[in-house]
């Protein structure tokens, strides 16, 4: 059983919110004071130290990331292609369903594998707390994973029983990750405990202020360099597709998802974790049906403002007036959520058109499905980069990139990889020998896959600004009994963004995909603006925002996380250069 932090229960007694620590209830040496906002406009914003708790999540994660991307790596050319005569192939198949088939069956595994989370989110928070629910959620992942594995082998795909093996494995693998999906990204969170920000003075004399957005930014910066480290696995598969077949593609994933489920067992009793709340969902409901019916909405359905104004309403409830604030703060979280299924739409078609794109392509001995891992190289090289020199260097100067405005810089990013696809697909059809497409024996036209190394760098860019600021804001703004359910909902964006490429798949074949390209360009870029004008605002309160918390909250936290000096400097002295 995993360590338990127990939550202060939502009682009308405990609701006192404050939004900085108080100096009396901070008596650890280690920490000082809240800032002052003159020292909000002269200290410099940094980033606290992470436990080795959190470093272990990210391990669970690096593996079951190795194992998602590493066999999803070879999917499309596996629906995609007929079996090959003989390895080593030079177009390697086994299902022989086309291109539209192919993009169908990636777009539900991603729709699949998204909307479980919900579910995974539900039961978390709900009934059995995120350890336990990754665990069981783990074994589920690896009975798909030997089913897949055992219906590649040649003999069933000879037989005809690759293909419905294929999609219930699908069913099972999108089933079990789910459940990870939902409770990894808040488990590795939860082991940072400090809620506010604080100054210290660091042995060099400067005094900085320590805040938990940065800390986060980090945290989730390194979560998700862990998630790309591991996403270089389809390199490995790839090759092993052309070189020996799908079942060794499939196999190396398989016995790489072991180590995951050693580390989440192994390492127990190490986590700290916010346990299950119970009918939070029911509450919630309450709270929310009250704000309708009463002036003010949910600002009046405050305890302190009930007794005053409507007593006769408070036998109902069980909340407090923080948890109203979360709650409100959830809703406009989840609001920014709703722009998300446009950029998904343009990062998902990494995994699916664009490695049918490089098929058209002159390839060499590289396999066509290899150049994807273009993304998660960028991704390995830049995060360190953002999170070591570029966001540093901007805090020191006064101008951390706040969340919206990284939001927004993700989907012009994302516009752009769009863009320079429909390009790429221009030249293709301008090329020969084929011009259309690919020849018979699955000969490319003349003109190097090399060239769509931009298009990946650009999605990989907007991956920093959109996707780590998705799942950090997610984190951030849900209430502590919610946080699973509300990085569901985050995820749940893919799910729609999928529903929109199954509308798409009847334009995913030549010579109309150039169309699809400039279209999902178009509608990426549009939303840009449109998203800074309508949230921009929310980056001057996001500090406020994020501080809304209970005193028992910040009391724990003080207790539970007590870094030493030495560490502390250790771990920000790159700020310090």
């Amino acid at each position: 059983m995993s360590e338990k932090i127990e939550e202060p229960q939502h009682q009308i007694a405990d609701s006192e919110q404050i939004v900085a620590p108080v100096e009396d209830h901070v008596e650890d040496p280690e920490f000082g004071p809240e800032p002052t906002p003159e020292e909000w406009e002269s200290l410099r914003e940094v980033a606290d130290n992470i436990p080795l708790s959190a470093f272990l999540v990210i391990l669970i994660e690096f593996c079951e990331r190795f194992t998602y991307y590493g066999l999803s790596g070879p999917f499309q050319n596996y629906i995609q292609n007929p079996p090959p005569p003989s390895y080593p192939a030079d177009q390697p198949g086994a299902l022989g369903r086309g291109q539209q088939t192919a993009t169908a069956l990636n777009t539900f595994f991603q729709f699949w594998g998204y909307v479980t989370p919900i579910l995974g989110g539900i039961i978390a928070d709900q009934y059995l707390g995120k350890y336990r629910t990754i665990l069981i959620f783990g074994i589920i992942y690896a009975v798909g994973l030997l089913i897949l594995t055992l219906t590649s082998i040649p003999s069933a795909i000879d037989s005809g029983a690759s293909f419905p093996g294929f999609v219930v494995a699908l069913v099972i693998i999108g089933l079990g990750m789910g459940g990870i999906k939902s409770n990894v990204s808040p488990l590795v969170a939860e082991q940072y405990r400090s809620k506010v920000p604080f100054v210290r003075t660091l042995k060099s004399g400067e005094r900085v202020i320590v805040t938990p957005r940065a800390t986060y930014q980090k945290i989730f910066n390194m979560f998700y360099w862990g998630i790309n480290v591991g996403g270089m696995s389809s390199v490995a598969t790839t090759e092993l597709e052309k070189q020996v077949g799908f079942w060794a593609a499939y196999l190396l994933p398989t016995a790489m998802f072991i180590p995951a489920l050693l580390v989440v067992v192994l390492g127990r009793k190490r986590y700290i974790e916010n346990p299950a709340r119970g009918s939070i969902f029911i509450e919630v409901a309450r709270l929310t049906r009250l704000s309708w019916k009463v002036q003010g909405g949910l600002d009046a359905c405050k305890p302190s403002r009930l007794e005053v104004e409507n007593p006769e309403l408070m036998k109902n409830v069980t909340w407090d007036d923080v948890f109203v604030d979360e709650l409100r703060r959830t809703f406009k979280a989840c609001v920014v959520f709703c722009w998300y299924p446009i950029w998904w739409l343009a990062y998902s078609q990494m995994t699916s058109n664009l490695v049918s794109q490089a098929a058209e392509m002159w390839t060499g001995n590289v396999p066509n499905d290899i150049i994807q891992n273009i993304d998660p190289f960028v991704l390995i090289i830049t995060i360190p980069i953002m999170d070591r020199v570029v966001y540093p260097t901007l805090r020191r100067y006064g101008y951390p990139m706040k969340p919206i405005f990284r939001i927004t810089l993700g989907f012009l990013f994302g516009s752009a990889a769009m863009a320079y696809a429909a390009g790429v697909q221009s030249m293709i059809y301008k090329s020969p020998p084929y011009y259309e497409g690919v020849g018979e024996a699955g000969a490319g036209n003349w003109i190097s896959a090399g060239i769509q190394i931009p298009a990946y760098a650009f999605i990989a860019l907007s991956e920093i600004f959109a996707s780590i600021t998705g799942l950090e804001y997610a984190y951030k703004k849900a209430p502590e009994s919610m946080k699973s359910l509300v990085m569901a909902l985050f995820l749940f964006t893919v799910c729609l963004s999928s529903v929109l490429q199954f509308a798409l798949v009847s334009v995913a074949v030549d010579p109309k995909i150039e169309w699809m390209y400039v279209g999902i360009a178009v509608a990426t870029f549009i939303c840009a603006p449109l998203f800074w004008f309508c949230h921009h605002k929310q980056d001057d309160t996001d500090i406020e925002d994020d501080g809304i918390v209970r005193r028992g909250e910040v009391e724990d936290a003080y207790q539970a996380h007590k870094p030493t000096i030495a560490e502390y400097e250790k771990d920000v002295k790159h700020e310090d250069a």
